[in-house]
């Protein structure tokens, strides 16, 4: 019988299970053990069962959606490597709090020169019409997504932040679910930390951000509505909180009060937790058109009779040219060292850079600042000549509109690809909750991988960050040999194309 990881190559990254051929890292130890004696039909049975039981799920759900395929081997983050990102992650949020409180109140950044004024005065997401808005306790960071990657050295650094209506949180949730029914032996060997707390701590800093004196606040869930890529993942948060999800069209202002429209009548609501872009939220102060928003919830933030979350106008904050200032405001705000580094980028507005960029195309990473996920996005190495010649025109044109990366070299993860385990290149997704008292970062996050039969970074992988509490006797268990499943393995057909996805991820 073959051996699963006999055919595995290790690439020019870093591999997050093997330090060599054959040799597992210590965080993998477990994992390897129980992968090492299956066939890839054995493994493949598995990850059909895996297939039907996240097909269940979705047949449940009303509306359309794009969900992302599951790769049945976990990735695995040691639990010291996790303090790590937890301690970054937290340290960016704070820091991009403290922007925001800044940009659109007394601008000091700004006078001190620490970012400089154009920036902000060109950016699309830089709504003056959210200036002056106060939060009740602060907070206009509620949720964050913050993209990682694995450099060469298997370090982790900063791709992207999104503070906006970061998304994904709903597939990290089923994934866990889903794998834990088919690895259960693995699962409980391996000691992970649960990731089921999500809702509750999403639910917790939603309560303490409503209104002042509101004691038992009701919160909904805006969607733009079912025909939403995201409503699937809308629905399943508002389930899990026990709030009620809600459309423009559910919900009216009046006096500044907001209500939801229920069949015992109108019902004042206090936190609304929107997924709708902030162009769309309020047509009386975007755009006009808007037939998914709500007419007067600015002015009812603004009166503090609700609060909206995230907060309108956050998305100054992951304007990809604003990315590369974060290092300096943590600086500046926190008085501390970044602990998480960015990619090493270039901003084309500057003297002298763009035309350095220019005769480096074919080796860099091309991003336009506003675009969402890989939309957009020029990998040099990738490129068609006709490609770059576009690229060299358009990043001419508008040095301001575009930043320029240097590619990483994607760390890799054994993923299932026809019978046997491959090497394929990840990212990942983290997210964070800020409650006013505490940011709390959740242990795992969305692994993003390419699978065969999807597109680049369309696959998934379950996210394990191991637990190095010391283990009550329940949980010491050597690691187990999975049961051979009956079904016959179809195996996916077909092996993708090692990608390398230093795509923008902030549209998970």
């Amino acid at each position: 019988m073959a051996d699963l990881s006999e055919d595995y190559r290790l690439g020019p990254g870093w591999d997050e299970m093997f330090a060599e051929p054959g040799l597992p890292r210590e965080s993998y130890a477990a994992l390897h053990a129980t992968l090492q004696p299956l066939s890839g039909a054995e493994l493949g049975a598995r990850a059909e069962v895996l297939a039907h039981a996240f097909a269940g799920r979705d047949a449940s759900e009303p509306g359309v959606e794009r969900r992302l395929a599951l790769d049945i081997v976990p990735r695995i983050i040691a639990a010291a490597e996790w303090r790590a990102v937890e301690r970054g992650v937290a340290q960016r949020i704070r820091a991009l709090e403290a922007f925001l409180a800044d940009v659109y109140g007394p601008g000091q950044v700004l006078a001190d020169g620490v970012v400089p004024r154009r920036i902000i005065a060109t950016s699309a997401h830089f709504l003056r019409a959210a200036a002056g808005i106060n939060p009740p306790n602060g907070v206009r960071v509620h949720v964050a997504g913050v993209d990682l990657v694995r450099d060469e050295r298997g370090a982790f650094r900063v791709l992207a932040d999104d503070v906006r209506i970061p998304s994904g949180a709903g597939f990290l949730l089923e994934n866990r679910r889903a794998v834990a029914q088919v690895l259960p032996e693995v699962f409980a060997a391996a000691r992970v930390l649960p990731v089921e707390s999500y809702p509750v701590m999403l639910l917790r800093a939603l309560r303490a951000a409503a209104p002042v004196g509101v004691g038992d606040p009701t919160v909904v869930v805006l969607s733009p509505g079912v025909h939403n890529a995201g409503y699937a993942e809308h629905a399943l948060l508002a389930r899990e909180m026990g709030v009620e999800l809600v459309e423009g069209r559910d919900l009216v202002c009046a006096g500044n009060d907001v209500a939801v429209r229920t069949t015992a009548g109108e019902q004042r609501v206090d936190v609304v937790h929107r997924r709708i872009d902030d162009d769309f939220l309020d047509p009386v102060h975007f755009r006009a058109d808007s037939v998914i928003g709500v007419a007067g919830l600015l002015n009812a933030a603004r009166a503090g009779r609700v609060t909206i979350a995230n907060a309108v106008g956050n998305g100054i904050a992951d304007d990809r040219l604003l990315y590369t200032y974060v290092p300096d405001l943590i600086r500046y705000y926190l008085d501390e060292e970044p602990l998480l580094p960015n990619v090493d980028t270039y901003r084309l507005d500057e003297p002298g850079v763009l035309d350095y960029v220019l005769t480096r195309l074919g080796e860099l990473v091309l991003k336009p600042v506003d675009a969402v996920g890989g939309g957009g996005v020029v990998v040099g190495s990738l490129a068609t000549s006709a490609e770059l010649e576009s690229v060299a025109s358009a990043i001419t044109a508008d040095p301001r509109g575009w930043i320029a990366q240097r590619e990483v070299e994607l760390s890799t993860v054994p993923t299932l690809v026809g019978d046997g385990l491959r090497g394929r290149q990840v990212q990942l997704r983290s997210y964070a909750v800020n409650d006013g008292d505490e940011i709390r970062v959740l242990p795992g996050g969305l692994t993003r991988v390419t699978l065969p039969g999807s597109g680049p970074g369309d696959g998934s992988k379950d996210t394990w960050v191991l637990d190095s509490s010391p283990a009550p006797d329940a949980h010491r268990a050597a690691a187990v040999t999975l049961p051979v499943a009956g079904r016959p393995d179809p195996g996916p057909t077909g092996v993708g194309e090692a990608h390398r996805q230093q795509q923008g991820a902030r549209g998970c």
